[in-house]
């Protein structure tokens, strides 16, 4: 029998957050038009269009990848626009790195092979692939369409700069620190490392894959050097914020997608994805303990909160904010970001009175997932991978990992404990999704879109 820490003023501001979402939530459902008929049918296409919409869900299977999706559903969407084009004996394999498509429709097969995988998208692309994606799959004839809206979303320019996206990986590194229940001095620390983290990682986007392990060995070794050195001078309760800088490294998103692909039955992409997210774990935590084994580790002793129950809630959406403008989502969507934020940690908070804190995770995402399918169908709302993404970093199962692969490279038996209570609350995330989208109706996520701005349009609305 565990009795629960969460404080009644916590618990109050938890429940009052979750009641005024459901409350959202219930006006945007009523607001919502009816939806849309989708294409019925599948078009007739000649020989001469095959190669065509061949090469457009190459093109969307790329797109899709670099954006983050599950291979389950992007393998969805490629089957929905051969069908929708008349490609009945078309076939798509799908893994993280490369994309297979082929079809016997033309009267001789063809196949499409390319990579993937090789590039990760900002959130105001993955915006717009989602909208691409939305008119593949529901639009006959627009294969040719697809194609160019995809060429220009590589082109397409960033909401803000690169001096804001820094600054706001400070404030980001800075809130998450206040959640991992650092200190005052750990949250200044936590944001003047962030911003130079952030600065190291917007200066080698463009670096090779061969040297990103490098990145990641360096900034590990840097913060955990800075953060020890500042938790033996000033206060050794600066060190839960320790991992807060090296959050946009963490692979959370990547772990917890891999585990929902594994329990999906796409047992290939999980375990490469779960492999890479054990390598970065990996590389992150020989940078920190290098540090520990150079500084070395002052007493710590934990205490809840202590910024005070109020701090965290307003962490939460210095969070959202920082997170948003660093990742360059559309401005329109930090504020759908937030309530989808709001829901989940709130929903964590609330689960972790009844259940453990690994079973409060699945509470999160559960409650999460549904309301990001609403805020997805929204004209002015991102789609639900958008607010997903920021919501995978605040449940960080991801840290838990890299604070247990620290433990056990320093000989400690509650590491084997952290890396379990890990993949647990992975497995929680996923199942939390999971029961989300059925609760939600929407096993596959998408939405009907409508075009952004930028997309060519013709004067009835349907793709050139």
């Amino acid at each position: 029998m565990a009795t629960s820490t969460t404080t009644l003023p916590t618990l109050a501001l938890a429940v009052g957050v979750l009641i005024a979402a459901g409350i959202l939530l219930w006006l945007l459902i009523r607001r919502e038009p009816p939806q849309s008929a989708l294409a019925s049918g599948a078009a007739s296409i000649g020989d001469d269009k095959a190669p065509a919409v061949l090469d457009a869900m190459a093109a969307l299977g790329i797109a899709m990848i670099d954006s983050g999706y599950p291979v389950g559903l992007v393998r969805s969407a490629l089957d929905d626009m051969a069908k929708v084009n008349g490609l009945t004996s078309a076939e798509a394999v799908v893994f993280p790195t490369s994309v297979l498509v082929s079809s016997g429709d033309a009267g001789s097969a063809q196949t499409r092979a390319v990579t993937a995988g090789d590039t990760a998208a900002m959130l105001h692309q993955v915006d717009a692939v989602d909208r691409i994606a939305g008119v593949a799959r529901t639009r006959p004839g627009s294969a040719d369409w697809v194609r160019r809206q995809l060429t220009r979303v590589q082109g397409l320019p960033a909401p803000f700069t690169g001096p804001q996206r820094v600054a706001a990986y400070g404030l980001l590194s800075a809130a998450l620190s206040v959640l991992l229940g650092s200190s005052w001095p750990g949250v200044v620390a936590a944001g003047a490392l962030g911003i130079g983290v952030g600065a190291l990682l917007l200066g080698t986007e463009r670096l090779e894959a061969a040297y990103h392990a490098l990145v990641v060995v360096t900034a590990s070794f840097g913060v955990g050097v800075i953060m020890l050195t500042v938790a033996h001078l000033i206060d050794p309760a600066v060190l839960p914020a320790i991992v807060a800088p090296l959050i946009m490294l963490l692979p959370g998103g990547l772990l917890t997608i891999g585990v929902i692909e594994l329990a999906t039955g796409h047992i290939v992409s999980g375990a490469a994805r779960l492999a890479a997210g054990a390598i970065r774990l990996l590389l992150l935590a020989t940078g920190i303990v290098a540090a520990v084994a150079l500084i070395g580790v002052p007493a710590i002793t934990a205490t809840q909160w202590p910024l005070g129950p109020i701090a965290p809630w307003v962490a939460v959406a210095v969070f959202g904010l920082g997170i948003s403008i660093h990742q360059c989502a559309r401005p329109s969507s930090i504020g759908w970001i937030l309530i989808v934020l709001y829901v989940a940690y709130g929903a964590q908070v609330l689960g972790d009175v009844f259940f453990d804190a690994v079973l409060s995770a699945l509470v999160g995402a559960a409650a999460m997932t549904p309301v990001a399918v609403v805020v997805a169908r929204q004209r002015t709302g991102p789609p639900a991978l958008v607010s997903f993404l920021p919501a995978f970093w605040l449940l960080v199962p991801g840290a838990l990992g890299l604070i247990g692969v620290t433990s056990m490279f320093e000989g400690e038996s509650s590491g084997a404990n952290t890396i379990i209570t890990t993949i647990a609350t992975m497995v929680s995330i996923a199942l939390g999704v999971l029961l989300g989208l059925v609760v939600s109706g929407s096993a596959r996520g998408f939405r009907s879109a409508p075009a952004a701005d930028w997309m060519e349009e013709t004067s009835e609305g349907v793709p050139r």
